[in-house]
């Protein structure tokens, strides 16, 4: 019933975030999970013949020793409320908590599970993040630097790179502005650093880093523009007999 009621708000006409509704629906059916265990527990020991009205009385009591034994389960479950309605992150989100950094796939009542790139599930407990870093809110920025030899004409290097600049962005949708070519970045023993800039949704810089590297490259090696490669110089000294 969860899931369907979040396909239905999906693809009504009143558009909800999808983080927090994919993030709270995964919430609510932890929460009614748990319910459900509890009541089909006092259920069965109802139909073993076992009374609850005196187990549920001493319930309160129970739960408040229960609670001094362990602060850091409430501490877990509070940290993991103030996450969800602060909107910290949610399922799907890219984020680093403390060493770990990956996708969020479930923020738990107590914690939340990251999977890192190459597969691995980080099992978090609410109680202990502190610490988040959000990739996915706002937009990211690509940063390139290209580098090109001394030899090679910098201005001619420099339009090649506006101009792959703004084809690019005309044909990948992931950059959301027209790439910056800000010039000369540095200038090193054997080359010249030109950087770029481009401003890609969230999560994106990466993978157009790449894009943008490979057709500058091959931008370059169409109109001869040399790469930087280590030179050597010896000299040799002659000495005239006397």
């Amino acid at each position: 019933m969860i899931e369907h009621m979040i396909r239905e708000r999906e693809s009504s006409p009143l558009k909800f975030d999808q983080r927090r509704t994919k993030t709270i629906g995964k919430l609510i059916g932890n929460v009614i999970g748990y319910t459900i265990n509890f009541i089909l527990l006092l259920l069965i020991l109802n139909q073993l013949g076992i009374n609850l009205a005196p187990l549920l009385a001493g319930a309160g009591v129970l739960g408040l020793a229960i609670g001094f034994g362990a602060q850091s389960l409430v501490k877990d479950v509070i940290t993991g409320f103030f996450i969800i309605f602060e909107d910290q992150f949610g399922v799907g989100d890219i984020v680093q908590i403390g060493n770990f950094k990956g996708t969020v796939e479930e923020i738990g009542l107590r914690v939340t599970r990251v999977r890192s790139w190459t597969g691995e599930v980080f099992i978090i407990p609410n109680g202990s993040i502190r610490d988040v870093t959000n990739f996915s809110i706002y937009n990211s920025v690509a940063v390139v630097d290209i580098s090109v030899a001394y030899e090679a004409d910098v201005d001619k290097a420099l339009e090649l790179m506006r101009e792959t600049a703004k084809r690019l962005f005309e044909s990948n949708e992931d950059i959301v502005k027209e790439p910056e070519v800000l010039g000369v970045q540095n200038i090193g023993n054997s080359d010249v650093v030109l950087r770029m800039t481009a401003e890609c949704k969230p999560n994106k810089h990466i993978p157009i880093s790449r894009i943008i590297k490979a057709e500058v490259r091959k931008a370059f090696e169409m109109n001869n523009i040399g790469v930087p490669y280590p030179k050597i110089v010896n000299l040799t000294r002659i000495e005239r007999a006397e």
